[in-house]
């Protein structure tokens, strides 16, 4: 089998707000949307913000529910990138969760959470060189 992520679709409850963070704060455009989903064409997958009804919900305002510990991640080419796109995200929608720090790993990382909490990781990887079309991989 191929190993891949084809989508990752992520529940939202208010398409208009999330736009505005993907597209005004990442700066990512949507290559399809309608009332109910908008598609982001990564570098060899898609991400979709979807309007979910439950979320809805105003008995769930305020409470996190996740089904397990995840983060997706966005990689910056350079550490000195890092913080200020932590900042602007955390000014404009989202919530910082970790301020920019080194992992014993290497690097620099931080985490914000957009307006639906969903947490993102903004790293610096060493060893994770960001290709001229956006790809990273893993040197070896």
């Amino acid at each position: 089998m191929q190993q891949q992520i084809s989508c990752i679709t992520l529940g939202v409850a208010n398409l208009g707000r999330s736009r505005t963070f993907y597209v005004d704060r990442f700066g990512w455009r949507p290559v399809f949307e309608n009332d109910e989903i908008v598609f982001y064409q990564m570098n060899g997958l898609m991400l979709g913000t979807w309007l979910d009804a439950a979320l809805q919900d105003d008995k769930r305002q305020g409470a996190v529910q996740r089904p397990g510990a995840f983060a997706l991640a966005h990689n910056v080419p350079a550490p000195a990138d890092v913080q200020p796109l932590l900042d602007r995200l955390a000014r404009h929608g989202g919530r910082l969760l970790r301020a920019a720090d080194a992992p014993p790993h290497g690097g620099l990382r931080g985490y914000v959470a957009d307006p639906d909490d969903h947490a993102w990781e903004i790293a610096f990887n060493p060893v994770w060189p960001i290709a001229e079309n956006g790809w990273v991989t893993f040197a070896t």
